[in-house]
């Protein structure tokens, strides 16, 4: 099994996903969000110019928030990330040149998973984390059916239909990480926007963990 790069210790694993954004807004809205609560953050490769937005953001906020891209599909851009200052490859798949690519580069990594096949392949292949996705299709008892066999202490981030209207069911399974999308950012959406959206998903978010 490949030596994994570790999660980051944050107080709230929440990953604000920017799918969308633009270079010139991207330092506002990403100001809010750590505001809020946030420490990190993936703009989604499929964005306007997202390498630009990456490079803005991990020179403001890297030292204090974990600052990557998502959507990594190919060695060539997770490259691109990791020059631009990016430390967190988010991807929608297992590829286990992009992870020895990230790997390389010392980014946390959190390949998608759907199977426990993927799972452990990802899990063999160094991931940091898994990305349970989409999280809405399997839903809570799904995850949790698969936790059942994943290693223990293992990072699992449950994404794609996840927001602060469910969230909580998916912490009662045993997620531990979430990223969360459209429920928290949309083209269009100011820094005020996001603050609110924000605040909404940090207090979902440790409601749920306190109940336990």
């Amino acid at each position: 099994m490949t030596q994994s790069i570790p999660w980051p210790t944050v107080k709230r694993s929440l990953v604000a996903i920017l799918r969308g954004i633009k270079p010139d807004e991207a330092e506002a809205i990403v100001d809010a969000l750590i505001e809020a609560g946030f420490e990190v953050v993936e703009v989604p490769l499929n964005s306007p110019d997202p390498f630009v937005s990456i490079e803005r953001l991990a020179k403001r906020f890297g030292t204090n928030c974990l600052i990557g891209a998502g959507t990594v599909v190919n060695a060539p851009d997770c490259v691109r990330v990791a020059e631009a200052g990016g430390r967190l490859m988010v991807s929608p798949n297992v590829d286990a040149e992009v992870l020895a690519t990230a790997q390389a580069y010392d980014m946390v990594t959190m390949p998608g998973v759907f199977t426990p096949s993927e799972a452990f392949l990802a899990l063999r292949s160094g991931a940091s984390a898994l990305k349970y996705f989409p999280a809405a299709v399997l839903g809570p008892s799904g995850i949790a059916a698969q936790l059942a066999v994943l290693p223990k202490g293992v990072v699992v981030g449950a994404v794609g239909g996840v927001s602060d209207k469910n969230l909580a069911s998916y912490v009662a399974a045993g997620v531990t990480a979430f990223g969360l999308g459209s429920s928290l950012y949309k083209p269009g959406m100011t820094a005020s926007d996001v603050r609110e959206t924000a605040r909404a998903s940090v207090h979902a978010y440790d409601a749920a963990v306190a109940k336990g």
